[in-house]
């Protein structure tokens, strides 16, 4: 994510985003027993917004993510949730991801897509 944040001269203040992800849901992403990425997740009353999601770069295109998204959506399913959203990169990879899976692109700005997938 920090090349992301470099990329668009985002500041990156670890301090802040530590502070900021203890209020979330945390969950590491295992592969054979190792941490190779995270979900962060809040919900509120319009649904489960997926924070962050990162994966191991060593670890990318195995369906990692894909399942991890699947995991989000049974937490969210769990939480009643009818729908999730979340902000991404317009230059990441991960939007092919999310698209994959079913998110649309609900708004836009100069660096990010913001996205939706709704749970039926």
């Amino acid at each position: 994510m920090r090349s992301y944040y470099e990329q668009y001269s985002v500041e990156w203040d670890s301090v802040e985003i530590e502070k900021m992800t203890r209020e979330l849901m945390n969950f590491d992403i295992l592969f054979e027993g190792e941490p190779v990425g995270i979900i962060r997740l809040s919900f509120d009353d319009e649904g489960c917004h997926l924070r962050d999601l990162q994966v191991d770069e060593r670890y990318q295109n195995r369906g990692i993510g894909s399942r991890a998204l699947a995991e989000t959506e049974r937490l969210a399913r769990e939480a009643d949730a009818r729908m999730i959203r979340l902000k991404v990169f317009k230059n990441s990879p991960a939007v092919n991801l999310y698209k994959k899976t079913g998110f649309s692109v609900s708004q836009e700005d100069d660096r990010f897509y913001y996205m939706t997938r709704f749970i039926f």
